[in-house]
């Protein structure tokens, strides 16, 4: 992969077109009231464009659109082949497109244009291609029922689905949910975060090309005060799904109860631990696996292995080649694609995860500082040694590159502090004992346990949480069970 470099992307960036508008039943269109908010470019430090603030009514309409369409059957109700088809052809202009794509991504986030190229986009490509492929592989079952009568279990679209998703991985994240909602033939209002809008309102247009038809996919940009409790609220939205924190994911859950019982399926908040045994059989793939599992991304990732547990035996050892790989991850112009670490999401959150490492410094050791930058909205690598477990920076998500360490002794130890917080995302345990990464893969309570990796996997695998990191799963097969309808038909054979 031709990566260019930062001249390169500079013109591109200068030149390239930015849409603003909202996307409803095939056509983009402003807001009901005109109302616009402003969208920032982390590194550059200045104002991208005046996005659409869609509100209720504006909801309103995309929802209407999606609903109608479903009803029609233009889309739920076309064949497999076709919706494999139209979702292909999705993946294929993804592809075309996949520098422009790039560029907004990396212009909206902050995140370096090296992996926005290298892993958001073709991620993104890739979800919708699998479940492409997948749609028409998915077969009924009958069951073993006596002779007098015929039960068929069939899955079938639910409706219209909400999709709510996040700031780090925009335009990923979207389509680990639009791949399998689509292709089970449902319709969907997405509703990026107000913070990174314009990867979502240009897929938009990328799916009317491939010939999804009007109001099957429309998307909502705004606040999520006002258009994404619109949604959650919305009587005709049959399921929520949100990729996000878990503060906001219990306040949906109980939107949902106040309106019409819509399932809502969350991945939220986590706090993984990442446990290195003495005997793990590659000390420096441990510690370059460490390093990435909590800088990559500027540690903006759901699942990032921010909870280091180290057998006190290799503890110094493993800080001291930890210490030297994070000088590796270090924040730069993210158009630049050296660049290995680019700039969080914004100002603001800067602001609150330098308030965490000041709290951890309370109680623990800063080995690795990453506060002095010349980037405004950037930390580099941090490190914090012996912390309290029970303090904030050891307990709650910082979605920052900060990384505590805790020694332990024991296999119990390690177990206990692994399992001791309300989230339950992943974890990771690094070892050569066969027996023991059994014992701890399963008494690891996490959606995900890797053993000598961190946060490897693929399309084929699912990904969520256990505890307060939330329910159901992204990626697999096992996605399509959120969009779908289980459906018993029992046919009686004799009168």
């Amino acid at each position: 992969m031709n990566f260019q470099n930062l001249t390169y992307w500079q013109d591109k960036a200068k030149n390239i077109h930015i849409e603003t508008r909202l996307f409803i039943n095939g056509e983009y269109c402003h807001a009901v009231d005109n109302t616009t908010f402003e969208t920032i470019d982390p590194g550059a430090q200045q104002a991208l464009a005046q996005v659409s603030r869609g509100k209720k009514a504006d909801v309103d309409r995309a929802v209407e659109a999606a609903r109608g369409v479903f009803e029609r059957g233009d889309w739920s109700q076309a064949s497999p082949a076709r919706r494999k088809a139209v979702l292909n052809t999705l993946a294929d202009l993804m592809e075309k497109h996949a520098e422009e794509l790039a560029l907004l991504e990396t212009l909206d986030t902050g995140k370096p244009i090296r992996h926005s190229l290298r892993d958001d986009v073709p991620g993104a490509a890739r979800a919708v291609r699998w479940y492409a492929e997948a749609v028409d592989k998915a077969y009924g079952e009958v069951a073993p029922t006596d002779s007098s009568a015929l039960a068929m279990i069939v899955r079938e679209p639910i409706g219209v689905v909400a999709a709510i998703v996040p700031w780090n991985f925009p335009l990923l994240l979207a389509c680990w949910k639009l791949g399998p909602a689509l292709a089970a033939g449902n319709s969907v209002v997405l509703k990026p975060s107000e913070k990174s809008p314009l990867t979502a309102i240009r897929l938009a247009a990328l799916a009317k090309e491939a010939g999804l038809p009007d109001g099957v996919l429309n998307v909502i940009t705004g606040l999520g005060h006002e258009a994404g409790q619109a949604l959650s609220l919305h009587p005709d939205v049959d399921v929520m799904t949100f990729t996000g924190s878990t503060r906001t994911g219990k306040q949906l859950m109980k939107d949902a109860g106040d309106s019409n019982m819509k399932r809502v399926w969350l991945e939220a908040g986590g706090k993984s631990a990442n446990v290195v045994f003495a005997d793990c059989p590659d000390l420096d793939a441990a510690v370059s696996g460490t390093a990435a599992g909590i800088f990559y991304n500027q540690g903006q990732v759901c699942i990032a292995g921010t909870r280091l547990l180290l057998e006190e035996s290799i503890a110094d050892e493993f800080l001291t080649r930890l210490k030297a790989q994070a000088l590796k991850w270090q924040p730069g112009n993210p158009l630049d694609p050296d660049t290995a670490m680019g700039m969080l999401i914004d100002n603001g959150h800067a602001d609150t995860v330098h308030t965490f490492i000041r709290e951890g410094m309370n109680t623990g050791t800063l080995l690795l500082d990453g506060r002095k930058n010349p980037w405004p909205a950037a930390v580099g690598p941090t490190i914090i040694v012996d912390a309290d477990p029970a303090s904030a920076v050891c307990t709650e998500e910082i979605f920052g590159p900060v990384l505590v360490v805790t020694r332990f002794k024991t296999e119990e130890e390690a177990l206990r502090l692994a399992n001791n917080s309300q989230y339950g995302l992943g974890a990771a345990v690094w070892t050569r004992d066969l027996s023991r990464a059994h014992r701890m893969s399963r008494r690891l309570k996490a959606g995900s346990v890797f053993v000598n990796n961190y946060n490897d996997g693929d399309m084929t695998v699912p990904f969520g949480g256990y505890k307060q990191s939330g329910n159901g799963r992204d990626k697999s097969l096992h996605a399509l069970e959120k969009f779908t309808e289980l459906k018993t038909i029992w046919i009686a054979l004799e009168p």
